[in-house]
């Protein structure tokens, strides 16, 4: 193998890692900063309420999305109404979804993670037609922050959204130390 073969494969390398670590998705909701975690695929939200959107590909072809929303300071509701608006767009009754809720403080603000399984009405939030949806998980996270809360909510197959708690977990753990 001759040097100029190396040192111009060598550099290509280093090239395409650099670019693949500098790549990472960065955006801000609400005042705060985050930053999608690989194989999150960013798209175009699809409503005015969505301030950031992902789609999460498994391996089975079907996919789950991610979507960010804020309403200001004082909009979007309080804590408890969003558990429980979150946990009725599924078919069965709250107390057969294994719904969990997890308050937690990281870097000193509140979090309030929330999971359930069942079947997901897909569809708009106020009123339309509904899709039953079976065998559907949901991740959410409600981030109390100082200029209103965030929410965030994974929708889809729930092993897809099984498989993305702890990347949930590590973007606001990340995005609250700044």
């Amino acid at each position: 193998m001759n040097k100029t073969f190396f040192y111009r494969t060598s550099t290509f390398l280093l090239l395409l890692l650099s670019v693949s670590f500098l790549h990472a998705e960065t955006f801000s909701v609400g005042g705060i900063q985050f930053e999608g975690p690989k194989g999150w695929q960013t798209q175009n939200p699809s409503s005015s309420m969505r301030k950031a959107q992902f789609a999460i590909k498994g391996k089975d072809g079907k996919s789950a999305e991610v979507v960010f929303f804020h309403f200001g300071l004082d909009g979007g509701g309080d804590v408890a109404a969003n558990v429980k608006r979150w946990l009725s767009q599924f078919k069965e009754p709250a107390d057969q979804l294994k719904a969990r809720t997890v308050n937690e403080t990281v870097n000193g603000t509140k979090v309030t993670y929330v999971t359930a399984e069942g079947t997901f009405m897909k569809g708009p939030p106020f009123g339309g037609n509904k899709v039953p949806v079976p065998n559907s998980g949901l991740l959410g996270a409600i981030i109390e922050g100082k200029q209103g809360s965030v929410f965030i909510k994974a929708t889809g197959p729930k092993t897809i959204v099984k498989s993305v708690e702890k990347d949930m977990k590590a973007l606001i753990a990340k995005a609250l130390k700044k």
